[in-house]
């Protein structure tokens, strides 16, 4: 089968340069190159945030309603603070 395949200058260049180094036709060393990038296992999709983090979904507990309590709970801590400013 013939392929026809557009370089670019360098590129070009580096393929005859190892073509004429090895002593090998540039048909040669473009066969072997794309072999060897054939014979490399295919990269896995990228996953997603949710695969990620799939295994730790669940797995850790924090306190009940803590969303919920915040607003009270940063006063509660805010006027301690003030509390023992205010005593020392």
């Amino acid at each position: 089968m013939t392929v026809t395949v557009k370089l670019d200058l360098a590129l070009e260049a580096q393929l005859r340069q190892r073509a004429a180094t090895t002593g090998r036709s540039t048909s040669d060393v473009i066969r072997a190159a794309l072999q060897a990038y054939l014979d490399q296992p295919e990269a896995a999709a990228p996953r997603s945030a949710y695969e990620l983090g799939a295994g730790l979904f669940g797995r850790h507990h924090g306190p009940a309603g803590l969303a919920q309590g915040r607003k009270q709970a940063v006063a509660e801590t805010w006027a301690e603070r003030h509390a023992r400013r205010g005593a020392a």
